[in-house]
């Protein structure tokens, strides 16, 4: 396998995040070198390994992956069908996300009968 240079915008918060993102990387077979940048959510790798295999050890971490544009060595891979829905479902504003009718009409108590 030639030398590849792999090229993931990768959600870093803290230096935990970045943290997590390099001990994953340094246990990866074939990786020769990585670069994390924080300030830019980029993280570039370089080695004899796959793209889609350097894309789904980062995903593992937890954090929200994606090849860079115009530099991805691959496409991104398909979303699986419940995380799109799932996404598709926090976008867009629909039934759940307004309150029920009845949450906005008065509670009626029944009168206490005096005995």
């Amino acid at each position: 396998m030639a030398t590849e240079t792999v090229v993931l915008k990768v959600t870093m918060s803290c230096e935990g995040c970045s943290g997590a993102v390099r001990r994953v990387l340094s246990k990866m077979q074939g990786v020769e070198s990585f670069d994390i940048d924080m300030k830019e959510q980029k993280v570039t790798v370089k080695g004899n390994v796959k793209p889609e295999e350097v894309f789904q050890t980062i995903s593992k971490t937890g954090k929200k992956t994606a090849f860079w544009e115009g530099e991805a060595a691959a496409p991104a891979p398909p979303v699986p069908a419940a995380e799109a829905t799932t996404a598709a479902a926090e976008a867009a504003p629909g039934p759940a996300a307004e309150a029920p009718a009845a949450a906005s009409e008065p509670e009626i108590t029944p009168a206490k009968a005096d005995a």
